[in-house]
């Protein structure tokens, strides 16, 4: 396994060369190879983050059909390294070539020290988010709400209600924008419930209109009304057993409110143009996007329908309020929808990851699907762009970090504040952060702050 250290596989047959680029990223772990099978040994052993790989290896060292072959033999091993091939400078279309395999990136000869440092590093930055989504998701497919992906406290906080108030028979209002998942929370109600092998329906109150939703909801008898052709059952007696999710009640009318009021009430429906008094056993969901409260205030909203309705009130946050999740999310999209679509994409380069950070999504979830599928079908690269996804480029500045860089980050923070509240003092600054004070020498060399005391 590797070092803690990030590690470089470097694939190359020129010893001089090999001596050069080992010098260049003496900060790294760096491995070498100078064939493919000592390449796919390394790969197997070292787990490189980045593979640095020349195109003209033995026994094809003046073509390129070995190095093409290493790459994909690299890619099949370990599909999420990110493979840079160096080419000769007269050799462009075997790097185009060498990219539309699957490869991260190539670098023309002669070596600039500089730029191919800068091209390494970048890579190593993707692999690392990469593989903190990987992490994230993975961690997230044990949930137990099925269809929930989340990293944030906020919404972890909502899931742990769910499971909560499922197994009873309390009456659940979910609150929040479009697109944050109202339905599949009101699912996940259903599922861990005792009633999950019974019948869930859901209807949503602001698509119907006004005339047809009564009969939607209660049903009608034979010749009730003109068109009337026969018996029909509502949603809510199809629902009976089981769970009725009321998608948009804030757009209810009001006389329906009364009526629906009476069967929460009195679990018992009269289908339209009908006398018999029909007893239905359900659990009652509700869902909007509305504030409820206003429209009470403003009559349009019955307050004891309100209170029928809202045992538990969950409020739902908005994809812009969930930290991290969008990224999260966009990466599992991803995954999904190239797999979908037949398409050889694996991630989202760092412009498309800052712009999915940056975007406010006032579509929430919905909108965050629609951009990645369309994106994934347009992409003509192996990498999603900002521009694929439509979404504005993020703002100068705005730099992606990696975990490393983010925890050298906040260390740095920490250690500056408790110098300050200790004046200097090294003995109290190493109590406040509750370290010893030869650890917290090393976390002021680490992070070069040993000359300001």
């Amino acid at each position: 396994m590797a070092n803690d250290a990030e590690t470089l596989l470097i694939v190359e047959d020129d010893p001089g060369l090999q001596k050069q680029l080992r010098w260049c990223f003496e900060g790294l772990n760096v491995v070498a190879a100078s064939d493919r099978a000592g390449a796919l040994v390394e790969v197997r052993r070292q787990e490189p983050a980045v593979v640095l790989q020349d195109l003209g290896l033995p026994p094809d060292a003046a073509g390129v059909s070995e190095g093409l072959q290493c790459l994909q033999d690299i890619l099949r091993i370990a599909p999420a390294t990110k493979i840079i091939v160096i080419t000769g400078n007269t050799d462009r279309a075997s790097a185009i070539r060498a990219v539309n395999l699957g490869a991260y990136d190539f670098y023309e000869k002669p070596v600039d020290q500089e730029l191919l440092r800068l091209i390494v590093q970048r890579a190593l930055k993707i692999h690392a988010l990469e593989l903190e989504n990987r992490r994230l998701s993975a961690s997230l497919t044990a949930a137990p709400i099925a269809g929930i992906i989340t990293a944030s406290a906020s919404m972890r906080a909502v899931c742990r209600t769910i499971e909560k108030v499922a197994p009873t028979s309390a009456s659940v209002l979910l609150l929040g924008e479009s697109g944050v998942g109202k339905e599949v929370l009101a699912r996940a109600v259903h599922a861990l419930s005792p009633r999950a092998a019974r019948p869930f329906v859901a209807i949503n109150c602001a698509a119907i209109p006004e005339n047809l939703l009564e009969s939607e909801l209660f049903g009608f008898e034979r010749g009730a009304f003109t068109g009337a052709h026969k018996q029909t059952t509502g949603k809510i007696e199809a629902a009976n057993g089981g769970t009725l999710l009321l998608d948009e009640i804030g757009d209810m009318p009001a006389a329906l409110q009364s009526k629906l009021l009476r069967f929460l009430q009195e679990r018992v429906i009269e289908r339209i143009g009908g006398r018999e008094s029909i007893a239905v056993d359900v659990r009652v969901v509700c869902a909007t996007n509305q504030d409820v409260k206003a429209l009470i205030a403003g009559g349009r909203f019955r307050e004891d329908l309100y209170y029928r309705i809202s045992e538990v009130v969950v409020q739902i946050p908005a994809l812009r309020e969930r930290d991290g999740d969008a990224v999260v999310i966009a990466q599992h999209l991803l995954e999904d929808r190239a797999k979908r679509h037949g398409k050889k994409i694996r991630a989202f380069a760092p412009d498309a990851i800052q712009a999915i950070r940056a975007y406010s999504w006032p579509g929430n979830i919905r909108e965050l699907e629609n951009k990645v599928n369309a994106a994934v079908i347009m992409a003509d690269g192996p990498m999603i762009t900002d521009a694929d996804l439509g979404l504005p480029a993020a703002q100068q500045g705005m730099e992606f970090l990696n975990l490393r860089s983010a925890r050298q980050e906040a260390e740095q923070r920490c250690l500056k504040q408790a110098l300050a509240l200790s004046g200097g003092n090294l003995s109290r600054a190493a109590e406040l952060l509750g370290v010893t004070r030869p650890t917290l020498y090393d976390l002021m060399e680490r992070c070069g702050l040993s000359g300001q005391v």
